[in-house]
């Protein structure tokens, strides 16, 4: 009995003294947040990232990145926790709030956490933590088996756009890369999301040099990337990673010339004026300004956008349902309303008529996914879905399937088959693997 008391009194004591290092720990954390919710402070600070507990963490998938990340539930979200440097982690929180009051589509900044301490007082890395996109997938979590080269196009078209979004900003990315963006589904494309801005740059205006430079970098990281893919037996045999990786070139000059480009034309010509407005908004842009002169001799004149900003679809359905989609779901599900205006041969106002669709289109088919699989894909798509599945089932029966019948189909034969976007978790065997490459990762 003796011998069990005095074993116990040094097991209390190292506890008290555990408890009380655990207490110093987070009295000596110094948290720059953009939030103030207090369960920041739950999580265990004291421990490096690498040694965090299962019951602490959130099993998502993960891109490829330098540093050590990790997921963490925090209250009815997520968040992202990295480790780096305290400079690298105040620069990216500054940037990313500045990229967010811009309305650039990047993940959100939540806090920086420095003067992190293990229980024996040794320094412990800083840490950015990040709120986790819903539904955003990192582009290695978009395949099954092999991603198909048609998938990597509309990824690699998406990052371009991205590209082109934050150079108008004055934005020099400076590490351009598949694994420093996260793509979200947009109406059967993609849309682009920048995590990752340690290396970002804000400028009045970026130079060409700058520019080139940004893209060269995303050409040589694709191609790495792609090159990746093929050693794991991820990407389609037919698929070369080099030539796949000039398409972000391509791409990207194809729609900076049309967004920036001096057009010149007669004066019995000014109906082109229209013109670039009307391609302009269908690329999703809207035009505040054009600089507009006529040459020397007053036989021409020359146009240039001078101010253009991103969003067109998804601030006019904002304006008119409230909705807050991506793009080209915005410009979807505006052509599906404007078509149920024209069928009810409405006289109303267009506010009215589109709020009309909204009780009668959009929530009908959102309230009738049934709950178990309401986190498969986001509202805005699964709307988008649905509207073309009831398309390509009224031409084959050659019918006009009435929308509940079509939801019913969809729900049916499309999405119980759908994996969950919302949070993708991984299967034990895949959190093993997981483990295993984030080790590999994270040394590097």
């Amino acid at each position: 009995m003796a011998a069990h008391s005095g074993t116990g009194g040094p097991v209390r004591g190292t506890a008290d003294t555990a408890l009380s290092g655990e207490a110093a720990a987070i009295a000596s954390l110094s948290i720059t947040a953009a939030t103030t919710d207090e369960r920041l402070l739950d999580q265990p600070w004291h421990l490096a990232l690498k040694d965090w507990p299962a019951e602490n963490l959130a099993a998502l998938p993960r891109g490829l990145s330098r540093h050590v990340v990790r997921f963490a539930p925090l209250g009815a979200g997520v968040v992202a926790i990295k480790e780096t440097g305290e400079e690298a982690a105040r620069h990216e929180y500054q940037m990313l709030r500045k990229l967010q009051r811009l309305g650039v589509p990047c993940v959100e900044p939540v806090a920086v956490m420095t003067g992190r301490m293990r229980t024996d007082g040794s320094a412990l890395q800083p840490v950015l933590v990040t709120r986790h996109l819903r539904f955003s997938l990192p582009y290695r979590a978009l395949f099954s088996q092999t991603l198909r080269r048609e998938t990597l196009t509309r990824l690699i078209d998406a990052q371009a756009l991205l590209l082109v979004r934050l150079h108008l900003l004055g934005f020099y990315w400076g590490d351009v890369s598949l694994s420093n963006t996260l793509f979200r589904r947009d109406a059967g494309a993609f849309a682009a999301y920048l995590v990752d801005a340690e290396t970002g740059e804000l400028h009045p205006q970026l130079s060409d040099g700058q520019r080139e430079h940004d893209l060269e970098i995303a050409r040589v990281n694709i191609a790495g990337e792609m090159m990746d893919l093929v050693e794991g037996g991820l990407l389609e045999d037919k698929v070369d990673p080099v030539a796949t990786s000039e398409r972000i070139m391509d791409s990207y000059r194809k729609l900076w010339a049309e967004l920036t480009a001096e057009e010149s034309f007669d004066l019995g010509e000014r109906w082109r004026v229209n013109a670039r407005i009307r391609r302009l908004n269908d690329l999703g842009f809207d035009v505040e300004e054009f600089s507009i002169k006529s040459t020397a001799d007053g036989t021409s004149i020359r146009l240039q956008p001078k101010v253009v900003d991103a969003g067109h679809h998804q601030r006019r359905l904002l304006r008119l349902t409230g909705l807050d989609v991506q793009e080209n779901q915005a410009r979807r599900l505006l052509n599906d309303l404007d078509a149920y205006r024209a069928d009810h041969q409405s006289e109303q106002s267009e506010e009215v008529s589109a709020h009309s669709w909204v009780r009668h289109v959009f929530e009908p088919i959102v309230k009738a996914i049934p709950r178990e699989l309401a986190g498969k894909l986001e509202p805005a798509e699964v709307v988008h879905e649905v509207l073309e599945h009831r398309w390509y089932v009224s031409e084959d029966q050659d019918r006009n399937v009435p929308l509940a019948e079509a939801v019913q189909s969809y729900v049916d034969s499309v999405l119980r088959h759908r994996r969950d976007e919302a949070a993708i978790m991984l299967n034990p065997d895949e959190q093993t693997a997981a483990a295993l490459a984030a080790a590999e990762t994270d040394e590097g």
